[in-house]
């Protein structure tokens, strides 16, 4: 009963905050307006800005957003308690989260639908730009390379989800066709293509379609991470209604299906029980210890900071900045609907986020099948969860998750088999939109990184001139930029853990540094928006705790990482996937020291409120 208690009151609470908290910064802070103009009115191109319905922007931010980290960071972070866990996870979306993604998103429509990268030259100083944007350039290539992976280790697990979320592609390109070009409404296809796939679901793993799902799954990872990003080249440069909202649409209406049907699940199991196991249904209890007894015997790192950086989505992402400013910004056809998008999304992740870990503290105990034993209880528990070092792997962690949620999906009767490969779609969905997202945002990135550099070249000439400038130039084009971005990835996710290793092992040795890279980009974005309102003379209290906590924390997880677990434990550092760890995350800190000292000199000197509160940054 506690499960069920748990999620039900997780519901109201963020009903309640996106009512009360969220409303407040609408209305009192950010003071939303339905007749501003916007960027994807005031700059329509039909490429990147677009006019949309904010039920489609929805789709594609929520979708977007949350990739597999809302999954992966609860799934491992239980390990220290169910209970610290939970908490940031509710607490941390509602005044943190929330907070970073919907101010992220007004700062951009306030700024022509600009990244908070480049956004950070105006309100700080030029050079910051072009630090920010560095670090937005390591954190997107780390996301490129790691999701690339994720997806083909999700495959690799899970082959039935390989033709549902294939399918989706061209479903996808059909819809967005006609909406585009008929005007019909997007509702009713995209209900279509759910059906789709869920039949793909339901027969797609046999005959023919089997076979090639087993075939597609047997290819080794490099081979899955040069065609998703190849696709990603692909999705990038298209125009955004053409793939990218159309898919994204679809793959919203999937993943809160699928989330009703586990919350449906949940609730049975929570009042009769799960599925029978020979007649007789187990109760739903948490089967893992609210707070860890026995933190050094399972080898945990310190909770703090090193709990608040493997759970980031889900709680707070620094990536979300970038889906805020780099993509949704382009697309809200009305201002007010920034709430719903930026507040409502981040809600609603934190909501799958609490999810997770009622699967993996409460599903997983209804049964782990393990060989020829079944586990449960605490026995099921124990066995998924014996130290952190077996239980880190991505393997373990989406594992535990999907084991769990499925077991809920059960209790309402639905077959094992079904149950398993829904869930295992569920994941590869949430990380393949990640990835496509991630990599059009890089482009905008490279983009405005490559013009900073011209800007500096072209010095003396008018913004008129430098604009012009840098459209002229090879390098700031879009083929160009991806192409670059794509490349870089696939080497990243090509390092071999070790010598003699495969290809593709050592590129998720990356994944804890990930986790740190990502808060600290919330930080610095938090950062932006601090200036940005400061500026305005806007109450900004709420904002500055967040952006202290968050510059502190991922430089000591980081820290930690180099000195003491890549270098200070033993030699592995001299191997080369060390080296990458090593050099990423040294050259992270000193930007972010750099960034950080540009902008205390720049706050000593500039004085609050020197722009008009609704002006153009």
């Amino acid at each position: 009963m506690m499960t069920l208690c748990i999620a039900l009151g997780s519901i109201v609470l963020y009903l309640i905050a996106y009512n009360t908290y969220g409303k407040w910064l609408g209305s009192k802070i950010f003071r939303l307006q339905a007749g501003t103009q916007v960027p994807s009115i005031e700059l329509e191109d039909g490429n990147d800005y677009v006019p949309t319905d904010k039920s489609v922007v929805f789709g594609h931010h929520f979708t977007s957003i949350a990739g597999t980290g809302p999954i992966v960071g609860p799934a491992l972070a239980v390990m220290w308690g169910w209970v610290p866990a939970l908490l940031w996870v509710i607490f941390g979306s509602i005044f943190i989260g929330a907070v970073h993604d919907f101010g992220a998103l007004i700062v951009s429509m306030r700024n022509q639908g600009k990244t908070v990268g480049d956004i950070a030259g105006s309100v700080i100083s030029p050079r910051v730009r072009v630090l920010f944007l560095l670090i937005l350039v390591i954190a997107l290539t780390m996301v490129l390379a790691i999701f690339g992976l994720v997806i083909a280790v999700v495959f690799q697990m899970y082959p039935a989800a390989i033709t549902p979320c294939l399918i989706q592609i061209p479903l996808a390109v059909l819809i967005g066709s006609f909406v585009h070009k008929k005007g019909i409404n997007i509702l009713v296809p995209s209900l279509i293509s759910l059906v789709l796939m869920y039949l793909s679901v339901i027969y797609g793993d046999v005959g023919f379609l089997g076979e090639l799902n087993q075939w597609l799954a047997a290819r080794d990872l490099m081979w899955w991470v040069s065609v998703l990003l190849v696709y990603s080249y692909v999705a990038s440069v298209l125009p955004v209604w053409l793939l990218l909202q159309p898919r994204d649409y679809i793959n919203s209406i999937q993943l809160i299906a699928t989330l009703a049907l586990v919350v449906m699940g949940l609730l049975v199991a929570g009042l009769f029980g799960g599925a029978p196991i020979e007649g007789v249904r187990p109760s739903l209890e948490i089967v893992a210890p609210a707070l860890e007894p026995n933190m050094s015997a399972k080898q945990l790192p310190l909770v703090f900071p090193f709990l608040f950086v493997t759970i980031a989505c889900g709680a707070v992402s620094g990536f979300h900045c970038l889906v805020s400013s780099g993509t949704s910004s382009k697309q809200l056809k009305c201002e007010t609907d920034a709430r719903f998008v930026g507040y409502g999304s981040m809600l609603t992740e934190g909501f799958l986020a609490v999810l997770v870990i009622l699967s993996c503290v409460a599903g997983l105990g209804l049964g782990l099948q393990k060989g020829d034993t079944l586990f449960t209880g605490m026995d099921a528990w124990n066995s998924q969860y014996t130290s952190w070092a077996s239980s880190k792997g991505l393997t373990a962690k989406v594992g535990a998750f999907v084991v769990g949620s499925a077991n809920f999906l059960k209790s309402l009767g639905i077959s094992a088999v079904f149950a398993t490969a829904l869930m295992g779609v569920f994941v590869a969905s949430f990380a393949a939109t990640t990835l496509d997202s991630a990599c059009r945002l890089q482009r905008y990135v490279v983009q405005e990184l490559v013009g900073s550099i011209l800007d500096f070249r072209h010095r003396g000439k008018t913004e008129e001139e430098k604009s012009t400038l840098r459209g002229k130039s090879w390098l700031t084009n879009k083929h160009v930029c991806t192409i670059a971005a794509c490349i870089v990835a696939w080497w990243m996710a090509s390092l071999p853990a070790a010598p003699g290793k495969a290809p593709g092992t050592g590129g998720m040795i990356l994944w804890p540094l990930f986790g740190a890279i990502n808060q600290l980009l919330g930080g610095l974005a938090f950062l932006v928006i601090l200036f940005w309102m400061r500026q305005r003379d806007l109450s900004r209290w709420f904002v500055a705790i967040p952006t202290f906590f968050m510059l502190v924390l991922p430089v000591w997880a980081m820290v930690y990482q180099i000195f003491v677990a890549a270098i200070g434990s033993d030699q592995s550092w001299i191997q080369q996937e060390r080296w990458l760890l090593v050099g990423i995350g040294s050259v992270t800190i000193i930007l972010e020291i750099w960034m950080i000292t540009e902008a205390f000199l720049t706050w000593r000197r500039q004085p609050a409120g020197t722009i008009p509160e609704r002006a153009i940054a």
